[in-house]
């Protein structure tokens, strides 16, 4: 779906980032902080008078020049080691010694000065001194007013400081102590929960073991049961095959007087054997008891026989259990835990198998998991023609019956083709049954489920309009969307309804029997997809640029039923597996799986790339397929994150031998109806029908 170019799809719509307010000056800071304002204009308190400011104008004046004061003019810091020289200025010893050693002047009078008038200023370090005590213990925290005390502590006896050593070391075995007790709580709580988490996992390990126990027997108790149905039907069968050898074995009553008494007979009968008849009638009986002594001993078997040889279908679906233990493990647990819980809320009955509900539906997703592990191509046609280069497919659909199935995309046209002919009389190129030329590039496509001639599409110039396939005409045109539509869907319970949505963040609501709207709703960015409810005309789900889902009750349309968020991108499309089923692909390369009656996210899906083109999306009972920007088609099985089965496009032409693989994309999927057949195509205009296969 290119807009630009014909190699390059249409991008999927996102939400433009706001632009960042730009940064002003005062005026605009104190605008968004009022404070700032406030302060900046702050008038002096009604309760202070003019006197009192002007004394503490003159009070802190005062001070910054007393400060001054005891500043050495040289290093510009507090006097430390304050020496006076004959001029009677006050410095920093170091600092005037190493002036003195360059030059031999003072550095504020500059009088003539040499190192012998120099002369210790006491008074000014002992004022100094303790003016740094001062601003210590208003600043400075203990263990800095402690360290300063001991450093300047000249006056502190032997036997001061030794008390005060024993009270600091007191201290320390205190805090020491304390602190292993906080250490060990922390130890102990952290081993309680350690505890508490393993007993859990412990209890969760036994239940499912539990579980796991019970299913093993039911699934034996079965096993044994169809065992012993299959040697009763074998046992009837072999009776049916011994009845005429048994019949031909036993006289009948005509026989027997001409094959006692005939005098010509061959028979070996004479005077002195007269039980050999008795005889060969005890031995039948024999044989025919020893027979039924054999059933009865197969049926009472308890166990059945060792399993014959494996075939290799077998084989490979073991391999596929092994190749997704993980994900299948997890799946059958889950379902186990929810149908015990089910079982003790509710009087939950087992089926005829004796099956647990959890584990009947564990063994339908591993039958049809396992059933298959790749995509078989079973036709293929290409889409282009001579006069269209522009050959990315957008959208493929099955008519009502899948017999027929149309295609739109860039060329500006749909083209109808009948499946049965693609699919069984293979050529080069196939003709389209039907071809409708449209005005603009189609984006989407949707066939009517009552109507089978009946299919709407979609395009970019935003119209939404209604095709009868039949006549190859337009039955009707909506033209209210102001931007490129990118989707529409009609509804399966009310085949007059259809819904469309588009990049003028509108989705509408049409009605094949009036030419405007009948329901309009505005959301605050691009609509990408749009999807009925299978079970109900009255809800829709719609994939927006914003990443979120947004699932709407049209009778009520001012605000969603539920938001689903997850995706980190906007999300490209949305498909119902069934009412309560609702699939999402967006482009971070994920596909989510909800549950729009419990309004919660069931899975996510990964493996496929899918970043910025529409790569398409298909959902049947069992398994959503989508397209990749690596021109793979992927498939998954809705019960396992990970893909079942893949297909790589693979160009045949010498023409396209030499493109780069990755320039092309898969950009449109669809499955046949109850089927594991469907239709791919990819930006190229290929377009394959691939069909699951072991």
């Amino acid at each position: 779906m290119g807009d630009s170019s014909v190699a390059a799809g249409a991008l999927v719509p996102s939400v433009p980032k706001p632009d960042s307010a730009p940064s002003g000056g005062d005026a605009a800071q104190a605008q968004h902080h009022p404070s700032l304002a406030e302060d900046a204009g702050a008038s002096p308190s009604p309760s202070s008078s003019p006197r009192q400011e002007e004394d503490q104008e003159d009070g802190t004046e005062a001070a910054a020049a007393a400060d001054r004061e005891l500043l050495c003019p040289i290093c510009m810091a507090l006097i430390k080691d304050a020496f006076l020289t004959a001029c009677g200025h006050s410095f920093c010893y170091m600092c005037i010694v190493t002036h003195l050693t360059h030059k031999s002047d003072c550095p504020c009078c500059s009088n003539y000065l040499t190192k012998a008038q120099l002369y210790p200023n006491f008074l000014l370090d002992k004022v100094l001194k303790k003016m740094s005590a001062r601003q210590v213990a208003k600043t400075a925290s203990p263990i800095e007013q402690l360290r300063h005390v001991v450093q300047q502590g000249n006056d502190m006896s032997v036997k001061e400081l030794d008390s005060l050593m024993t009270l600091i070391a007191e201290k320390k075995r205190q805090m020491e102590q304390q602190e292993s007790e906080t250490n060990m709580q922390i130890l102990l709580v952290f081993l309680h929960c350690l505890r508490k988490q393993k007993l859990d996992e412990l209890n969760e390990i036994q239940t499912d073991l539990q579980y796991i126990k019970d299913d093993i027997n039911s699934v034996e108790r079965h096993r044994l049961d169809l065992y012993r149905t299959k040697e009763r039907y074998s046992m009837k069968l072999r009776m049916l095959l011994d009845e005429p050898a048994a019949s031909k074995m036993w006289p009948s009553p005509m026989d027997k007087p001409s094959s006692l008494f005939l005098p010509n007979s061959r028979a070996p009968l004479n005077a002195s054997s007269p039980g050999g008849l008795n005889n060969r009638k005890l031995d039948l009986r024999g044989q025919v008891s020893h027979q039924g002594y054999q059933r009865r001993d197969a049926l009472a078997c308890p166990d059945p026989p060792n399993p014959p040889i494996q075939s290799s279908n077998v084989i490979a679906r073991k391999r596929r259990v092994q190749a997704q233990f993980n994900e299948l493990q997890e799946y059958y647990l889950q379902r186990r835990r929810t149908g015990a819980q089910s079982r003790r809320q509710e009087d939950v009955t087992m089926n005829r198998e004796g099956y647990h509900e959890g584990l009947e539906d564990f063994q339908s997703v591993l039958t049809t998991f396992t059933r298959y592990s790749r995509l078989r191509v079973i036709a293929e046609l290409r889409h282009g023609d001579l006069f269209h280069t522009a050959n990315i497919v957008s959208s493929i659909e099955f008519d009502r019956d899948d017999e027929l199935f149309a295609t739109a995309g860039v060329s500006k046209r749909i083209k109808v083709f009948e499946f049965s002919t693609v699919v069984n009389e293979p050529s080069d190129v196939h003709c389209p049954v039907v071809e409708m030329a449209t005005r603009s590039k189609l984006s989407c496509l949707s066939w009517n489920k009552y109507s089978k001639n009946i299919i709407a599409s979609s395009d970019y110039e935003g119209i939404v309009t209604v095709w009868d396939v039949q006549t190859r005409q337009s039955v009707m045109e909506y033209e209210e969307h102001e931007k490129r539509a990118w989707s529409v869907d009609f509804s399966r319970t009310e085949p007059s309804m259809l819904v469309s949505g588009s990049d003028d963040c509108k989705v509408k609501v049409w009605c094949t029997k009036q030419e405007a709207s009948a329901i309009n709703i505005d959301m605050k960015a691009n609509i990408c997809s749009v999807k009925y409810n299978p079970g109900s005309s009255y809800y829709v789900a719609v994939g927006s640029a914003d990443h979120h889902i947004h699932y709407f009750d049209l009778r009520n349309p001012s605000a969603p039923l539920h938001v689903f968020g997850g995706h980190k991108k906007a999300v490209s499309y949305v498909k119902f597996l069934s009412n309560n089923e609702l699939a999402s692909a967006s482009t971070d390369s994920t596909l989510r799986l909800w549950d729009v009656k419990d309004n919660c996210p069931v899975r996510t899906f990964r493996g496929h790339k899918n970043e910025k083109n529409f790569v398409g999306l298909s959902v049947n009972n069992e398994y959503i397929a989508c397209g990749s920007e690596t021109n793979e088609v992927f498939v998954y099985h809705k019960a396992i994150s990970k893909p079942a089965s893949s297909h790589r496009f693979v160009s045949s032409d010498l023409d396209d031998a030499d493109d780069d693989p990755g320039s092309y994309f898969i950009s449109a999927v669809c499955w046949k109806s109850d089927s594991p057949t469907m239709l791919t195509a990819n930006s190229q205009g290929t377009i394959k029908v691939l069909v699951l296969a072991p």
